[in-house]
């Protein structure tokens, strides 16, 4: 009798444990904060990296974590349609990028209001609803991409650039950076300049347009990833490698070849990895109470790329961040 009493405690025990463990399983599941990243793109080299730091970052801090995003960059009505749903889905934080500044601002408004923690990476939105930005100075980083330029070209620089979307930021700070580092030198003008579709076969066309239709061009400067690899496939098709010196945007299999093969002559890298961990991270300490903590401007780090250094260990970290 005793046994079986004995027993009998013990089943209960086991029965007790099993259920306190699965019921606090169930209750930590349930306190998983829900955050979405709203990109402009899910296609590029430069958003798998930052999909990467994002989940990296949701992992660490017990973070439900969806990401998404447009067909093209130039889609700003399905990313406003797309932050309608998350909020409506329940999400409690959003790290989003605009594809333009302005015609966004109305949809991270609206899910700010509603009691979502916004946090915008990459590139600025007109919102006082966003908690920090998380990204690369781009006014600084277009005067690094004028600034690889004056070091590699000598004499006078006739230069070409190859921009994408008016309305979004930071492409448009890029090339102000550009034009004022250019017009500082003393020894440098821009010739012509190309407003392109992010695609780099459209890219590709109208930077070999631009080419021909100023032979005076020695210098071109793109201003993102897929324009960047349009363009070296323009400089490249026209055999143009030692007449023009390319300078791009970001890390990119194609650019990256550029740069051995000698028709790519500088890449301004960013971090994609810290934009995509530090927005979701950001997103945690603002659902935890810690927003008060937060900078109001996080800014990731940004290098010159050239065949000079490029198998150096700091330029191969950042142009395989991913990996």
């Amino acid at each position: 009798m005793r046994r079986n009493r004995l027993l009998a405690l013990a089943l209960g025990l086991v029965l007790t444990l099993t259920c306190l463990s699965a019921c606090g399983t169930e209750q930590e599941a349930g306190q998983r904060h829900r955050v979405a990243l709203v990109a402009k793109s899910t296609q590029t080299e430069f958003w798998l990296s930052v999909f990467a730091g994002a989940q990296a970052a949701a992992a660490e801090y017990n973070m439900e974590l969806t990401t998404m995003g447009p067909e093209t960059e130039e889609d700003y009505e399905t990313q406003n349609r797309m932050i309608a749903e998350v909020v409506e889905s329940g999400a409690e934080a959003l790290v989003f990028s605009a594809i333009d500044f302005t015609r966004n601002a109305a949809a991270v408004d609206a899910a700010g209001q509603a009691g979502v923690k916004v946090v915008s990476i990459d590139s600025g939105v007109d919102s006082d609803q966003v908690g920090t930005y998380i990204g690369t100075d781009n006014y600084a980083a277009g005067r690094m991409a004028a600034q690889a330029a004056l070091e590699g070209v000598e004499g006078e620089l006739v230069v070409g650039l190859v921009n994408y979307d008016e309305s979004t930021a930071n492409g448009q700070e890029r090339e102000r950076g550009v034009r004022d580092a250019l017009a500082e030198s003393g020894r440098a003008r821009v010739a012509a300049s190309v407003t392109t579709l992010v695609e780099a076969e459209r890219a590709r066309a109208d930077t070999a347009d631009l080419l021909r239709n100023n032979p005076e061009i020695n210098v071109v400067i793109a201003f993102n990833e897929p324009t960047s690899v349009g363009a070296a496939q323009a400089v490249a098709g026209l055999r143009l490698a030692d007449a023009v010196f390319l300078v791009g945007f970001d890390s990119n299999v194609a650019t990256i070849d550029g740069l051995q093969e000698g028709y790519v002559d500088a890449l301004i890298v960013q971090n994609p990895y810290a934009m995509g961990y530090l927005g979701v991270e950001s997103a945690y300490r603002l659902l935890s109470g810690q927003g008060g903590a937060l900078e109001t401007t996080v800014d990731t780090s940004t290098q010159i790329v050239n065949r000079g250094n490029l198998f150096s260990l700091d330029s191969q970290k950042a142009l395989f961040a991913f990996e």
